[in-house]
């Protein structure tokens, strides 16, 4: 988003830096990037004076100048200090950094009991919320603290379960510690959670029995992904399969896995395999069925799927090419981006708890936010990578056992020419061999119909161009 800057690149500042870019804004603030990749603040003279008289910040801190007809102040901070809003700040990543903010909030709700401090500026170093004085009627605390620890979710510090959900990568006491530097309180202790965790774990269990079948027709299979084969029967298969022993020893439902790797590389293959081994409902989020260029309305819709996928658990949810809904807060655009990705990080691990097994898939990891990567909402992050020559070999001998074929079929030079294919190529060649088999009023497919499907199959970027028309 294009900012309006009220002062030029380079303009000096009375605390000696240079001003740089605008990164975040209001009506009478902006912080902005000074040379050397520190930050500084700027306000007008009003709103500064309120935090002045409030006892929020010292006179003396604050550096007076005029540029135009406006009379501002402006306090600097060196590189690796934070200086950002509440609403658009990151999820911490140590219990130190949590704990900074929290005894900021206390510290700052100590000096000024009334104002609210959701739409606050946050500077770390001062160990100060400094309000903005917005006409948006005051937030609980609780829910201040709750939405800049989970990256954005609305959740109060006194729903524990549903934050330590989304907070699983802090031990239980850490979160409680956090809770109380801030001054605020958990309904009941720690223990008595963990109590109410391990009721709720037990009934899971006992749903999990009932719904999920114990003895399967066939064993999966992923023909022509071994590691990826591997990795669903340890980590979904096996602990669907045998609920019970695994709830014994403490682990619930399986985690929220992320398949990422090049366009081709079989990550859908996989997940419909998957579904299809499970034999649960299954439900998609893709661009095509939640993207609205309406504001708030994408994120209504995600939520909508999350709760049918809920009220219809065990089931499996898919979410498909997700750096669309879940890319870094600091490349994506606009607020309702940001409402975005803090529906998916709140609804995430409550999905989970509930049974719903989630798989994402993605070609483009390095663009997905830090905060829905971390443990706690996707444990496992999978590259998939290309396919070998056996694993394209193994793939084309599943599909072919499933069809009358000749004895000169063969596998192992037709996977000599499909390494590096997308394996969506290689069932297509199956089908393309059959259908030409078919069309030769043959029963049984042979090589020469299956090499011939591959003549007539190119890599998708070489493929002549078919048009239908009037010239």
């Amino acid at each position: 988003m294009v900012r309006d800057a009220w002062l030029p690149i380079g303009h000096p500042l009375p605390g000696g830096s240079k001003t740089k870019t605008v990164l975040f804004e209001g009506i009478n603030w902006q912080i902005v990037s000074t040379q050397g990749e520190g930050r500084a603040l700027v306000a007008r003279e009003a709103l500064a004076q309120r935090w002045i008289d409030r006892g929020l910040l010292k006179s003396e801190q604050l550096g007076r100048f005029g540029f135009g007809q406006e009379n501002l102040l402006e306090i600097s901070f060196p590189a690796g200090h934070l200086v950002a809003p509440v609403n658009d700040c990151r999820s911490p990543n140590t219990k130190a950094e949590a704990l900074a903010f929290a005894t900021a909030l206390r510290a700052s709700r100590t000096i000024d009991p009334d104002s609210p401090l959701q739409d606050a500026i946050y500077i770390e170093s001062l160990s100060r919320l400094l309000p903005t004085y917005t006409i948006s009627p005051r937030t609980d605390d609780g829910v201040v603290l709750g939405f800049w620890l989970t990256g954005g979710a609305h959740i109060p510090v006194c729903s524990f379960g549903r934050l330590r959900q989304v907070l699983s990568w802090l031990h239980p006491q850490d979160v409680k510690d956090i809770v109380a530097a801030a001054g605020l309180e958990i309904d009941g202790d720690v223990a008595d959670h963990r109590s109410t965790e391990r009721a709720a774990v037990r009934k899971a269990s006992e749903k999990t029995e009932l719904t999920v079948p114990i003895e399967r027709k066939q064993p999966f299979s992923l023909p022509g992904r071994p590691a990826l084969d591997a990795f669903l029967r340890e980590h979904v298969i096996d602990i669907v399969e045998n609920n019970a022993r695994y709830q014994a020893l403490g682990i619930g439902f399986p985690s929220a896995i992320v398949l990422h790797g090049l366009p081709g590389c079989g990550k859908t293959f996989a997940v419909e395999r998957l579904i299809e081994h499970l034999g649960w409902p299954s439900f998609h989020i893709d661009a095509s069925s939640v993207a609205s260029p309406y504001i708030h309305e994408t994120s209504r819709k995600v939520a909508e799927i999350f709760e049918v996928a809920t009220r219809s658990a065990p089931s499996v949810l898919v979410i498909d090419e997700m750096e669309a809904f879940l890319a870094e807060r600091d490349i994506s655009t606009g607020h309702h981006r940001v409402e975005e990705v803090a529906e998916f990080l709140r609804r995430i691990p409550e999905a989970v708890g509930s049974e719903v097994l989630i798989v994402a898939m993605t070609n483009r990891l390095d663009m997905i936010d830090p905060a829905i990567l971390r443990r706690g909402r996707f444990d496992h992050i999978i590259e998939v990578g290309p396919a070998s020559e056996k694993d394209v070999e193994a793939l084309l001998t599943t599909l072919l056992s499933k069809l009358p074929k000749e004895e000169d079929v063969d596998v192992a030079a037709l996977a000599k020419k499909l390494v590096g294919r997308p394996l969506s190529d290689i069932a297509f060649l199956v089908r393309e061999g059959a259908r030409l088999t078919a069309r030769a009023g043959q029963d049984r497919i042979g090589q020469a119909s299956l090499v011939a499907a591959l003549k007539a199959t190119p890599i998708r970027n070489q493929e002549p161009e078919h048009r239908i028309g009037f010239l």
